[in-house]
């Protein structure tokens, strides 16, 4: 089993509650959705190499030709977690759940927890590993953001996801509507209220913008009148120039 990858390396986590949580991150490319403030090149095939990150000062850094075995990127996860001591073993994108079977193979040859960032809308593939995961994170992608309307997907994935350590990851941009908002916030406390509900402004790309300090503050409270968990986190890796 192969799959294309555009990098392996050890870094802390820069969003959500698990910030500044040292993790190994394993990118791939390709994803499901087209959001406007995506922040990663991951259109499948653009990546003839694999950068790996090793911690060696002889030879930090490794480029890889894909596809990646599983074997392979095993090792080298592995090694990232031998190397200093990690919280997670990060799978990102991209959308990771594309390549479901490859997450699972990895799972299982790694000594490590398995920290899952998702868009949150392929429940087929997440039940497929879910077994192997143990903290997803989920992003809700408003109809302001994706283009289209992914309640119903992003409802049947998190009542799925729920039964492991979740929290919802919501991008804020000023397009963000009232009715948007609620919804999100609906969807979670119908499946269990104390799920952390993330604010995250966006960090300014494609033309999105975040809203205003104010604006936050008045979305925080109006969520927390139906949810008992709800933070207002910025991208910290933009702010410490990690990636």
């Amino acid at each position: 089993m192969t799959g294309n990858l555009i990098e392996i390396f050890s870094s802390a986590q820069g969003e959500g509650p698990y910030i500044g949580h040292r993790q190994v991150f394993v990118r791939f490319e390709g994803c499901n959705l087209k959001c406007r403030y995506c922040d990663t090149a991951h259109a499948v095939g653009s990546h003839p190499f694999c950068t790996v990150e090793t911690l060696r000062s002889e030879e930090p850094e490794l480029s890889v030709a894909n596809p990646v075995s599983v074997e392979n990127a095993a090792d080298y996860i592995q090694d990232l977690l031998d190397a200093t001591l990690h919280h997670s073993v990060s799978f990102t994108g991209g959308e990771p759940l594309l390549h479901a079977d490859f997450i699972a193979a990895i799972a299982e040859r790694v000594s490590s927890r398995i920290f899952l960032e998702t868009n949150g809308t392929l429940v087929d593939e997440l039940k497929k590993i879910l077994s192997h995961v143990d903290i997803v994170s989920m992003d809700v992608k408003p109809p302001s953001a994706a283009g289209e309307k992914l309640w119903a997907r992003h409802r049947a994935f998190l009542e799925t996801a729920a039964a492991k350590d979740v929290y919802v990851k919501l991008v804020v941009t000023a397009d963000l509507t009232e009715n948007e908002f609620s919804e999100a916030c609906r969807i979670i406390a119908d499946i269990r209220a104390d799920i952390p509900l993330i604010l995250q402004p966006v960090t300014s790309k494609g033309g999105c913008v975040p809203p205003k300090a104010e604006t936050l503050l008045m979305m925080q409270a109006r969520a927390l009148r139906v949810l008992r968990d709800v933070r207002l986190i910025p991208q910290a890796h933009s702010m410490m120039g990690i990636r």
